[in-house]
């Protein structure tokens, strides 16, 4: 069992939720995020997801977006994330570790490489919301040689034939879109979350998160009564690129106030 399947079924036996909190490789700077991330689990994280700088990250909102010009603009790096990400492997032997990355990155490493060098430096999974399902099975294999999940994103406009489809290959867990849109701070979530999420538990005994548009402790507290985990990225990107570093931590303690609150009820 993997360090997300190990995370997930410990919350899950205590009766509480993970939170999933997402950071920009090298925003401010690599040796910064090395320094966050074990104050972010301090915090109660359980799982982080590493975005890697991409300079045309089709997915992400103005606060990603912008920490990834910063981050590039600094000269961040694969080989430098990978070497930090393998710094805090060593620091945080427990700690699931995943990989949030546009596919471009990817393919110019190689699948293999990439996937090889991801798992040397102790990633456990990998997310890459611009390879559509019916072109990710050579990165799916790769990623399977060497013990990494490939976790797939679902949006509210999925159908259910696709969530089947997409749900029979999935690993780590299923990462469910909250909105039709980019990442991003939002006051309401899409009022098909809750089909969407539904109808993954019925085709996927995986865990089942959700990001995009959570950055207060009411709205994961609304998203965890439906799934298994909750995302936050931008609104903890936000403080740390204006460095406001213990707000962030400072949000972060709210929202596992809220998401660890069942094991004392």
């Amino acid at each position: 069992m993997n360090r997300i399947a190990r995370t997930f079924n410990s919350l899950r036996d205590k009766g509480q939720k993970a939170l999933i909190v997402y950071v920009t490789a090298g925003d401010p700077s690599l040796e910064a995020t090395a320094a966050t991330i074990p104050a972010l689990v301090e915090a109660g994280a359980d799982l982080i997801e590493i975005g890697i700088p991409f300079s045309d990250p089709l997915a992400d909102g103005p606060v990603i977006q912008a920490a990834s010009s910063r981050a590039l603009a600094k000269g961040v790096r694969l080989d430098g994330i990978l070497k930090m990400t393998a710094a805090v492997r060593e620091r945080l032997p427990e700690l699931p570790l995943v990989f949030m990355t546009y596919y471009n990155p990817v393919l110019q490493r190689g699948l293999e490489r990439f996937c090889r060098q991801a798992k040397e430096a102790g990633v456990d999974g990998l997310i890459v919301p611009d390879l559509p399902y019916e072109e990710s099975g050579p990165l799916l294999r790769e990623a399977s040689a060497q013990g990494l999940a490939l976790i797939p994103l679902l949006a509210p406009t999925s159908t259910e034939k696709r969530v089947e489809a997409i749900c029979s290959s999935a690993q780590g867990f299923v990462y469910c879109v909250s909105v039709t849109g980019v990442t991003g701070m939002r006051e309401k979530l899409d009022q098909e979350l809750g089909r969407l999420v539904q109808t993954v538990k019925e085709h996927t005994s995986l865990p089942v998160a959700v990001g995009f548009g959570i950055a207060r402790p009411e709205t994961a507290a609304e998203v965890a009564r439906l799934a298994d985990g909750v995302v936050v990225g931008s609104a903890v990107v936000k403080l740390l690129g204006e460095g406001a570093r213990e707000e962030a931590l400072a949000l972060v303690r709210s929202l596992a106030r809220v998401l660890h609150a069942r094991c004392s009820a």
